[in-house]
């Protein structure tokens, strides 16, 4: 064998069974902060969904079933406060976001998000 020490062989095997897990960990996080983003975006939307359905009138049961249908947050994690002034309404919504990633989601704490819209009522 020239050019290798005969010791050698197998260190490509295992440097890479060494590394894999660490790199699946690594994907999985990145997974996981994809996820509450992306929960982070809905929350965002569905907060201006209500304060819209709130500026055209609707009661603060319209208002909650309005959040809860314009994405796909958890109904039971969610809470939502509408305020309405003189000329604005004002729709706060809080989520509680489950982290469920593999390996992952056990290390993180849930993540309590929360987003304010504020629109002009338009009556």
């Amino acid at each position: 064998m020239t050019g290798r020490r005969l010791g050698s062989r197998g260190q490509a095997t295992v440097e890479f069974a060494l590394l894999l897990p660490v790199a699946v960990v690594a994907l999985l996080v990145i997974a996981q902060i994809g996820l509450v983003v992306r929960a982070r975006v809905m929350l965002t939307h569905a907060a201006r969904e209500g304060a819209r359905v709130a500026a055209v009138g609707g009661s603060d049961t319209e208002v909650k079933t309005a959040v809860i249908d314009s994405g796909s947050l958890d109904p039971t994690q969610v809470t939502v406060a509408v305020t309405r002034g003189a000329s604005t309404v004002t729709v706060l919504v809080v989520y509680v976001m489950q982290t469920n990633v593999s390996v992952v989601g056990a290390l993180l704490n849930d993540p309590q998000m929360s987003s304010v819209a504020t629109m002009y009522r338009e009556q």
